[in-house]
């Protein structure tokens, strides 16, 4: 990739078209690799978020904080002065929208559910994560503070769909997330976080069914949304209730359990359940029905239940790499204990919720996607990554995945007027990748350069910047 090296000096503020080149403070210098008021990506193969067949020989013109043109190199005209990036053998595709995209990392050695709020902004935009929801917050005031200073442009990070607390029912020990003691339990937290700007909530694993009726529509009173994490409640009485979007898919549904009880979670038979589950029948085929007619998306996070089964989780050195020294030992020993662990049941489960993914779609559903980068070898921005290939693996052409992860997100959050495919007229976030992702997968781990709002980040110097701190900060 060449560029031409371009002064940089003092603030990040907004630009409009036809401005001057951003003057940007020393943290932006160290990592950003262009900025240039108008930019012309050439010779690209471009995969568009739209789910369109890849184009070769492309040119995407970005004029500050937009992209001004998109069309074949040779008739999309490069404006004079223009910085041109000439871009033969690699792939442009549009910022990952993460929909499940957390703000904290747990490890034994450094501590439960801790928020990252240096390294996970970085991490996630070093892999082309350029918008997340954190889908369940364990500290909303210093998310929504840091969403504050990204938007003003003096943090590096994504743009950051904020959730509250997790609304979660009773469970037992102390624990970290409030426990409701009802319905009217769930309107109060709704109302008090709707009100400090939270725009999302999620409904977690133990909430009973008046409380998560009470939640949606003290939201949808509010102006917000709901998704949730369930098993207490089944995807077709979550629906019921106008739940906006489900998460994880396949494996958090209790529904099929036959030994469920009402508003608990099955104690047993969830895995050979899952096991034995015909995709065909007409019980999940009613759900895929239910969730279509209401307009509710789901959520895939395929790469973190994977990590369920470590015989199968490629090992990756950036993770390692990425993390502080008691959470790296811990994944090492982890990627060895794939080498000889016997994890064939949960191998067969997770080709059975790729399948019910699948499915979905092809009944007609909105899928997005996120990592829950919580925990393990699945942290911020290398699990999107991970996501692609393993969406890939499960059917999906490139193009088709690539729109999950990006185009129909965008959708979800109502953003997609303004990000999620590049399109002239939208926002300018996208990613450089060196190599073809519609031909070889991995690929999608190449990152050269992430453009956020129009300003091009060095992802090689995104992930130097954090390294060693994944688990601490």
């Amino acid at each position: 990739m060449r560029t031409r090296s371009l002064p940089l000096l003092i603030a990040g503020a907004s630009l409009t078209l036809g401005a001057q080149q951003r003057t940007l403070t020393p943290q932006f210098q160290a990592v950003v690799s262009v900025n240039a008021p108008v930019v012309a990506l050439t010779n690209v193969r471009l995969v568009d978020g739209t789910g369109s067949p890849a184009r070769d020989g492309q040119t995407v013109v970005i004029e500050g904080e937009l992209i001004r043109a998109v069309g074949k190199t040779g008739e999309v005209k490069v404006p004079e002065g223009a910085q041109t990036i000439d871009l033969a053998g690699h792939t442009v595709f549009p910022g990952i929208v993460g929909l499940h995209d957390h703000m904290y990392y747990s490890s034994a050695a450094g501590g439960g559910m801790k928020i990252m709020l240096f390294s996970y902004p970085r991490l996630f935009l070093s892999a082309g994560v350029t918008t997340i929801r954190t889908a369940g917050s364990v500290d909303s005031y210093r998310e929504l503070n840091l969403k504050k200073v990204i938007d003003e442009g003096t943090a590096i990070g994504p743009d950051i769909v904020v959730t509250g607390p997790y609304l979660q029912g009773p469970v037992e020990g102390a624990g970290g997330m409030h426990a409701l003691s009802g319905a009217d339990d769930a309107r109060r937290m709704v109302r008090y976080w709707a009100d400090e700007g939270v725009t999302w909530f999620k409904a977690y694993t133990t909430i009973s069914r008046a409380e998560l009726g009470a939640a949606i529509d003290e939201a949808h009173k509010h102006g917000v949304k709901v998704t949730a994490h369930l098993c207490s409640v089944g995807f077709r009485e979550a629906v019921a209730l106008g739940i906006d979007n489900l998460e994880h898919g396949l494996l958090t549904n209790s529904e099929y359990n036959r030994t469920k009880e009402v508003d608990k979670c099955p104690t047993a038979g969830n895995s050979e359940t899952y096991a034995s589950l015909d995709i065909n029948s007409p019980d999940v085929q009613q759900t895929f029905k239910d969730m279509v007619k209401r307009n509710v998306a789901m959520t895939s996070t395929l790469a973190v239940y994977e990590t369920g089964s470590p015989s199968r989780v490629p090992f990756d050195q950036r993770v390692l790499d990425a993390l502080f020294p008691g959470a790296r030992d811990a994944v090492a020993q982890y990627y060895e204990r794939g080498k000889t662990v016997n994890d064939s049941l949960q191998r067969h489960n997770l080709k059975k919720a790729m399948e019910f993914e699948r499915a979905f779609v092809k009944a007609g559903g909105l899928l997005a996607a996120g990592a829950d980068p919580c925990c393990g070898p699945a942290i911020a921005g290398y699990a999107d990554q991970r996501n692609y290939e393993i969406l890939v693996e499960a059917g999906f052409t490139p193009e088709q995945a690539i729109q999950i992860m990006t185009l129909n997100g965008a959708k979800v959050l109502g953003k997609s007027d303004r990000v999620g495919s590049i399109v002239a007229g939208k926002q300018a976030d996208l990613v450089v990748v060196r190599g073809d992702l519609t031909k070889q997968p991995g690929d999608i781990r190449n990152v050269v350069t992430v453009f956020r709002k129009g300003l091009g980040y060095d992802a090689e110097k995104l992930r130097a910047s954090i390294a060693g701190t994944v688990g601490l900060r």
